[in-house]
């Protein structure tokens, strides 16, 4: 069994068993085979002849040519599942991955948006519809609270208390949090329960704080359209998700030097390890804004 043989079995066997599409096969393959082509050139061994040594010089020259962590782990996890299947079909005696440890990556930074582009955003809708009148709305109170977007859409009028500032959200797992809003969000939703609210409604009951206009609670998705539309007119060309505005609301706090456990509260995150990123997005603000105006930057 050469190793051109071994990862063709191996790849027929990860399409039979699991239905992988063309493209990851074809990614199992690529990474494979650049191991293989390594091993060959630096090692004089083949793939299926690789000792735990070999695999981890490999790696180790993965580091030092500028490779992604990412990249190491993806093609380690390639290496792990190939030779457990040589494993299975006796083409060799031992696994060289198992006390191999797959690299640590770093938690991705979520993606946000700067404070003129929020404000860009917000002053997108069209003031002149009751649907562009909500649409800011449910805008500014995301902003000023970090709701989740299904909290948002699920918010009831009597959820909001105007005398104590506050929105009383139930998030994940049924657990409820007071969130302050502001007095921007608040001066927003109180001129839309009082003007457009009825406008969409007529004479139709809705339960929903911000309904549309066939009278029903609008869902997570089309609320998601909506900010991308707002977007696409307020000229942001900057890929957004749904949780895009819940991350610029923390970020914004952090940057502005808010207590991360207080962050922590109004996300309604139940440890704080999970709110901890925000620091890090602080941190690469701190830095951009350090090689801009410093004169050693």
């Amino acid at each position: 069994m050469n190793d051109e043989q071994g990862m063709a079995l191996f790849t027929e066997m990860l399409w039979m068993e699991r239905g992988l599409s063309k493209n990851t096969l074809s990614s199992y393959r690529s990474d494979l085979r650049h191991v293989a082509k390594w091993l060959e050139a630096e090692k004089q061994v083949s793939l299926l002849a690789a000792r735990r040594e070999h695999l981890l010089a490999y790696l180790a020259d993965l580091a030092l040519r500028g490779q992604s962590a990412r990249t190491s782990a993806r093609r380690l996890s390639a290496l792990r599942q190939f030779y457990q299947y040589a494993l299975r079909e006796s083409w060799v005696s031992e696994d060289p991955t198992l006390e191999i440890q797959a690299p640590r990556l770093g938690r991705p930074l979520p993606k946000t948006l700067t404070e003129a582009e929020v404000e860009a955003l917000l002053d997108a809708p069209d003031l002149e519809s009751p649907e562009g009148f909500r649409d800011r709305s449910m805008l500014e109170l995301l902003y000023a609270t970090g709701l989740r977007v299904t909290e948002l859409v699920s918010i009831r009028p009597d959820q909001i208390s105007f005398s104590q500032g506050l929105v009383r959200v139930t998030g994940k797992g049924g657990k409820e949090r007071l969130v302050p809003m502001g007095d921007e969000a608040q001066l927003w939703i109180s001129r839309f329960l009082r003007e457009s609210r009825r406008e969409l409604l007529g004479e139709r009951l809705c339960d929903a704080l911000f309904p549309t206009r066939r009278g029903s609670g609008m869902t997570r998705q089309a609320f998601w359209y909506r900010i991308r539309k707002h977007a696409m007119a307020a000229g942001i060309q900057k890929h957004l998700s749904p949780h895009t505005l819940r991350h610029a609301f923390a970020t914004h706090l952090v940057n502005h030097g808010a207590d991360l456990r207080v962050v922590q509260l109004l996300l309604g995150h139940s440890d704080l390890s999970t709110t901890q990123i925000y620091t890090h997005v602080a941190k690469e603000r701190l830095k951009q804004l350090h090689a801009v105006h410093h004169p050693r930057g």
